[in-house]
């Protein structure tokens, strides 16, 4: 078992827009995150691909990571990811060749198969009902672009093509990581809203296969954290993110809310169980508490590296909680996942 000195955090950021705010707030909080990432040692700060999402920021995701890493100078900024049904793989290799052009070595291309929206904006997207179904030729296509050049090659990405940019597949199912497995990639599973993580990590464990990639599997697990002096406070600041999966299961998205002294009677037993469901795997505490189920959770998952997610209502409570967890382990070993995963 590794301790967490051992284990890289990284960061998830979908550029959160709070009740009473804009999405002009939204990406100036993300600029803080980041750079308050940084200085604190995170390894990653990637951002989701969301659509019609009230309360999300991060749709033109390529667009937000050139701002990040413009903002920053050491940290990788990535997708967690691109849903890529939702576009043609060309236009990917070349939004991130020209991210990795103009950041050489810390650009990370995640890729995921779900469409990040509903009906409604799937059909906007012009995304096809079998999409999903066609990721691995949609995954072999981008692969292929962001290859070198090959004598002949009729379509290429400029500049794209023949850049290292590390391409991780990301899942909430054993799809990806078993694709993952096959062939040869790093594999971030979504814990922070489908828990049941254990088993899609040890799969993809056990058929990996090396590649010119990797050498052996390297996997990270997603992770709801919210993080305050004591257990009580950050319980009280939790209620965020609860209301927010409330809002998703009722089918009324709604941009970050305050946190409310008790979740009693705003949800009914139903509600609640859902909730609970959807967030099982959170980690809400003082430091000694985040500490221990932090340790746990790399134990039980055997993580090579933990993805935090975190619903706050406050910037400042959110910056408070990303020094908590920075102050669990020493500053981050790099080298381990430099030569495994693009780290």
């Amino acid at each position: 078992m590794s301790s967490l000195a051992d284990i890289p955090f990284s960061l998830l950021d979908l550029a959160p827009i709070v009740q009473g705010g804009n999405a002009a707030d939204a990406f100036r909080n993300t600029v803080a995150l980041a750079q308050h990432a940084e200085r604190l040692g995170y390894q990653r700060f990637w951002l989701a691909e969301h659509h019609n999402i009230t309360g999300v920021a991060s749709s033109a995701t390529a667009v937000l990571i050139g701002l990040v890493a413009s903002q920053t100078t050491r940290l990788r900024v990535g997708s967690g990811g691109i849903m890529l049904p939702n576009h043609a793989p060309l236009i990917i290799a070349e939004q991130f060749g020209t991210l990795e052009t103009l950041y050489p070595g810390r650009i990370d291309l995640g890729l995921g198969r779900a469409p990040g929206s509903d009906g409604a904006t799937q059909q906007a997207l012009r995304r096809s009902p079998r999409s999903g179904l066609e990721f691995p030729a949609l995954v072999e296509e981008l692969r292929a672009l962001l290859a070198p050049e090959r004598p002949g090659q009729a379509v290429r990405a400029i500049p794209g093509a023949g850049l290292d940019i590390p391409i991780w597949l990301l899942g909430s199912s054993d799809f990806s990581a078993r694709m993952a497995a096959e062939l040869g990639l790093p594999f971030s599973f979504a814990g922070h809203f489908s828990p049941e993580g254990m088993a899609a990590m040890r799969l993809y464990r056990q058929l990996f296969r090396p590649s010119a990639t990797l050498a052996r599997p390297y996997a990270m697990i997603g992770v709801p954290v919210v993080a305050a002096p004591t257990d009580e406070e950050a319980r009280f600041l939790s209620t965020t993110q609860q209301l927010k999966f409330l809002s998703l299961i009722r089918g009324n998205r709604l941009p970050l809310q305050p946190p409310v002294p008790s979740m009693d009677g705003l949800w009914n037993e139903w509600e609640r169980a859902a909730v609970e469901q959807r967030l099982g795997a959170a980690i809400v505490g003082g430091p000694e508490t985040v500490r221990r189920q932090l340790e746990a959770l790399v134990a039980e998952t055997q993580a090579d590296e933990v993805m935090i997610v975190s619903d706050f209502y406050d910037l400042n409570h959110r910056l408070r909680s990303y020094e908590i967890v920075a102050g669990l382990k020493t500053p981050c070993a790099t080298g381990t996942a430099n030569d495994t995963a693009g780290g």
